[in-house]
């Protein structure tokens, strides 16, 4: 079995499972992905030190060109998750979804979490100064993020939602959001 498979197989026992996995094996993923992104931003900083590369903006400006990133960041991250909430009425992270969701922030992007989590890392970049942050290590966590949520999480989601699914994901950019005029599709 290939590591896709062994992955989305993973994805899918953790959805899927009894209480117990579930709640195990989010919890042990949410660690991960909280350390991982805070390696980034780790890595970032040893990068700017060990190459001596000049700051990114001078020190006056950082708190107010990073303000709206991070806000904007913490804002639609919020609406993501309290548009989880509303749906599920209990912890995502004990029951994953049985049904799209395409409300709030799901309407104009399939990820609109992962968005919100590399806008506050643009935004802590300008906020450290940090060049490696802002032009190298946000651009390849989205790239790695873009790659796992095309190869592994969304085949995931086409297995156990189905068809629902796949609409949603032809209808509904994977994160730059699409604004629509007129009524909503839904």
């Amino acid at each position: 079995m290939s590591f896709k498979d062994s992955a989305i197989n993973f994805f899918h026992r953790s959805a899927t499972g009894s209480t117990k996995l579930r709640i195990v094996l989010r919890l042990v993923g949410v660690t991960v992905y909280v350390l991982f992104t805070g390696l980034f931003v780790f890595m970032s900083l040893l990068t700017d030190r060990f190459l001596n590369l000049p700051e990114l903006i001078p020190e006056s400006l950082s708190i107010v060109l990073a303000i709206p990133f991070m806000l904007a960041g913490a804002v639609i991250y919020i609406w993501a998750v309290s548009s989880f909430l509303r749906l599920k009425r209990i912890s995502v992270l004990l029951n994953p979804p049985t049904k799209v969701l395409s409300d709030g922030p799901y309407s104009y992007c399939r990820h609109p979490m992962i968005g919100a989590i590399i806008l506050v890392l643009l935004g802590l970049g300008i906020l450290l100064r940090s060049v490696s942050l802002v032009f190298a290590f946000t651009p390849l966590f989205a790239l790695i993020n873009a790659w796992e949520l095309k190869e592994i999480e969304e085949p995931e989601l086409a297995q156990r939602l189905g068809s629902e699914y796949i609409e949603y994901k032809s209808s509904t950019p994977m994160f730059i959001p699409r604004f629509r005029s007129g009524a909503k599709k839904k």
